[in-house]
């Protein structure tokens, strides 16, 4: 692999490490900011947890605008801004409505940062190294998911009734030097060619991270591509019906497995199955690690064996570990076999939808549509996460939850969603590994084209 390649696609993919961060940091805060403010579960549910997801929603609905008008780079520094405010902001807010608009604003920085980084990870790297540079995009997510808990871990009794703000507070630090960073990658030359018709400047790019010869060879592709292509063709004009369905089912089936329920509420979850606070923080970190132990495996992978193989393998330690911790809640079965079939979850997740989600979504769509169809992925992605959190304090409080006594049924519902997500792994998605951007592009928007 070429090492340019490698170091502009690491750097890209930080944005990953910031939103993996920035999104599960706020576990450690959930229960100490929900005594400081005493707010209701509904209340708890709408603005503290669920409102920097709604800004994720926000941010991945309309992160094609700047990524297109702006460009993939100038995107990603404002990202970095984003994160670095949202940080700030949220650890020195005196009231929840503050620390409210705050979170939402990194909700703002995740959201984009799903649609652009990607985007470009996916517009600057070959068809045989593809999956491979997408899923780091992934892996960074999960190692800043890992960290998270780290911090968390660390900072439980730092300095008191004030801890959560350290925990909020020290993202800043990683947010600035990503910003700082990102400025020394190049533009994506597609986006050059496709949104700004600069042949010159997308070939200097394609240049500087490969060779002259190969850079070439790449450039007239681009340029075949666009000669069969409007750029001003929409997304929703009918042509890209097939993608749109496929990114929206990805994304769909991803939050209906139930993941980030589980790493959002982890220390909450693992208290009701008798750990107490400490331990469960302590026992979240062993779901990092093995987070991040079995996305690397699934990077290692998603060129060889395929996105779509991956996929069947996921679905299927979802179906038996969601189903094994709905059977440990209701049996009252002990805290040690509960987590370990949390860890097969998480391990089932990392391999399967966790390295092939943003792989997939930004590499369906031709080059003219790309941006927009990966808001629209991600997009659906984020509502549902969003709508999942929001509801979540409602079902598992402990004073008013639904199923405040026993969550069991949460977690069979999220084992039969696996089902069918399994069925349309086997059955309708595509296999794209190995396929060129543009080929993909002509194929799947071909109405004569079979899933593999």
């Amino acid at each position: 692999m070429n090492n340019r390649i490698f170091k502009i696609s690491l750097t890209a993919a930080l944005a990953g490490f910031l939103f993996g961060f920035d999104t599960v940091v706020i576990s450690g805060a959930n229960l100490p900011i929900k005594e400081l403010w005493n707010t209701s579960p509904l209340f708890h549910g709408v603005f503290i947890m669920s409102m920097a997801l709604w800004g994720t929603v926000l941010g991945s609905l309309f992160g094609g605008i700047p990524c297109d008008k702006l460009g993939r780079k100038k995107t990603l520094i404002w990202i970095g801004i984003l994160y670095f405010l949202s940080a700030l902001g949220s650890s020195v807010a005196q009231d929840p409505y503050l620390f409210s608009f705050f979170r939402f604003i990194g909700g703002v920085g995740v959201g984009a940062s799903s649609v652009a980084a990607p985007i470009y990870i996916s517009e600057i790297s070959t068809p045989e190294n593809r999956g491979k540079l997408g899923a780091m995009y992934q892996f960074n997510i999960v190692f800043g998911i890992f960290i998270a808990f780290i911090s968390n871990y660390l900072l439980k009794g730092f300095d008191g009734a004030n801890d959560w703000r350290w925990m909020l507070g020290i993202e800043a630090v990683p947010a600035l030097a990503y910003t700082a960073m990102v400025f020394y990658i190049p533009n994506s030359p597609r986006w050059l060619m496709t949104k700004k018709q600069d042949e010159k400047q997308a070939l200097k790019a394609l240049e500087f991270i490969t060779n002259a010869e190969v850079a070439k060879l790449r450039m007239q592709e681009i340029k075949e591509a666009l000669g069969k292509s409007f750029s001003k063709e929409k997304l929703f004009s009918g042509k890209y019906k097939k993608q749109l369905l496929l990114a929206f089912l990805i994304a769909f089936f991803n939050q209906l497995s139930g993941i980030n329920f589980v790493l959002y509420y982890a220390p909450e979850i693992l208290e009701r199955a008798g750990l107490a606070s400490k331990e469960s923080l302590f026992s979240s970190i062993s779901i990092g690690i093995v987070n991040l132990v079995f996305t690397l495996i699934g990077i290692r992978l998603i060129d060889r064996l395929g996105r779509k193989q991956l996929m069947k393998i996921g679905s299927l330690g979802y179906i038996i570990s969601l189903a094994m911790v709905g059977w440990c809640f209701y049996a009252d079965a002990s805290s040690t076999l509960l987590l370990a079939f949390i860890l097969v979850f998480i391990a089932s997740h990392a391999i399967g939808q966790g390295a092939v989600i943003w792989v997939f979504i930004s590499e369906i769509f031709p080059n003219n549509v790309r941006a927009s169809g990966q808001s629209w992925g991600t997009g659906t992605h984020w509502v549902f996460a969003a709508v999942i959190t929001l509801v979540t304090p409602i079902f598992l409080d402990a004073d008013k939850g639904i199923f405040r006594e026993n969550p069991w049924p949460i977690f069979l519902f999220f084992a039969l969603m696996m089902v069918i997500q399994l069925l349309w792994v086997i059955f309708v998605m595509p296999e794209t590994k190995g396929i060129t951007l543009e080929e993909l592009g002509r194929k799947l928007s071909s109405n004569k084209s079979k899933s593999s």
